[in-house]
């Protein structure tokens, strides 16, 4: 009798996440490259009691495995599996916390910046591109590296804006300021480039030297002046719904009245307070993509939109090719970081890239001008 107990208390939860996962045409234990091959009986429970935290920290700690974690995602992903499961209380409490604080006050962005931005140059000059971006490249006018598509969306986002020779340029949330160093090499425009992180400021600074770039440690909130042009690429992502007001009342008064502002962030077809427990835990705490929804409120009354262009899918392959240059400069990376980082970081790549190759997340650019533009914008593609 203790042994048949025994035998249901492991085979019902494998049951029944065998049973969701087959779904989406993913089998444990199976045979496919996209398949969950699995380690450690204990990871049904796991995940059953703690959703997307207990199945992410169960493949750091080894307990599953996936020769293809990026097309296991995808595939649960178009099944909306996600919906399918009982919210948990991980979950639960994640969703509770961001309803009830301000998870982007500039103490918390600081905290979180440091989580993630500042763990170490060496690992994002090996995992992305010459001009280290760490955001979606453009790969639809045929590029066919990282490299080649990286300054693709360089190009775009210049062209965009309508840059022009001498112009001001205020970059929110400048990352390494490639966007910058691009703008005052090939158009001729003076820059400011903000930050919170102290190891993007000490390399970008580098980067940048002799050109008409300043590159300041400072929250987008600090934000002052008035400019032709203001970008913001890959800021939004962490600003909080509780401030999208804010920020774009700041890039309306930061922004001279012909101008031009430039909004290129990861977006959801719903609107949400917060991001899924193992992400906010490990990757990117306190973040969350904005809606269409929450953009829209936000930018009322404040801004024309003249341009709403959606380039998602190509989150996929710029997604695959970071995790390409990760592994093999893991190498010269393990004895810093260790086995289990290495599996964090893959786990977050590769379900990143599965979930763009579903369309589960966008990638969105918006043109916005304060006045709307006289005899109205060229779209530019």
């Amino acid at each position: 009798m203790a042994e048949a107990i025994s035998e249901r208390s492991v085979n019902g939860p494998r049951r029944r996440l065998a049973e969701l996962l087959k779904l989406a045409d993913v089998e444990v234990d199976g045979s496919r490259p996209w398949d969950m091959r699995v380690n450690d009986e204990r990871l049904f429970r796991r995940v059953l009691a703690q959703g997307a935290l207990g199945l992410g920290e169960a493949y750091m700690d080894g307990w599953w495995d996936s020769g293809q974690l990026d097309d296991l995602f995808a595939r649960v992903l178009r099944a909306r599996l996600q919906e399918k499961i009982v919210l948990t209380f991980s979950d639960a409490t994640e969703i509770a916390k961001s309803l009830i604080l301000n998870r982007q006050t500039r103490s918390r962005a600081a905290e979180s910046v440091r989580r993630h931005y500042d763990i170490g140059n060496d690992l994002y000059q090996r995992m992305l591109d010459r001009r280290m971006l760490y955001t979606c490249a453009y790969y639809a006018r045929g590029a066919k590296t990282l490299d080649e598509a990286q300054e693709a969306k360089l190009e775009l986002v210049c062209r965009k804006i309508g840059l022009q020779p001498g112009m001001s340029l205020l970059d929110l949330g400048c990352g390494w300021a490639g966007f910058s160093r691009y703008a005052a090499e090939k158009y001729g425009a003076k820059a400011v480039a903000l930050t919170a992180s102290r190891e993007q400021v000490t390399l970008g600074r580098e980067l940048c030297a002799g050109l008409p770039v300043d590159i300041r440690q400072q929250d987008w909130r600090e934000a002052n002046g008035k400019y032709d042009r203001v970008v913001a690429i890959g800021l939004l992502e962490h600003v909080g719904y509780k401030n999208y007001r804010t920020f774009m009342r700041l890039v309306r008064r930061c922004l001279k009245d012909d101008g031009l502002a430039l909004l290129h962030t990861i977006g959801s077809a719903t609107s949400s307070t917060g991001v899924n427990a193992w992400t906010d835990k490990y990757i990117f705490p306190n973040s969350v993509i904005p809606s269409i929804a929450q953009l829209s409120k936000a930018m009322e009354g404040h801004f024309v939109v003249e341009d709403w262009h959606n380039f998602g899918a190509d989150y996929d392959p710029t997604l695959m090719a970071w995790n390409e240059n990760f592994e093999k400069a893991w190498p010269e990376l393990r004895d810093k970081y260790g086995e289990r980082f290495r599996r964090m970081w893959r786990y977050y790549l590769l379900q990143s890239a599965g979930a763009f190759r579903a369309r589960y997340m966008q990638l969105w650019q918006l043109v916005v001008s304060p006045n709307g533009v006289p005899g109205g914008y060229l779209s530019v593609r």
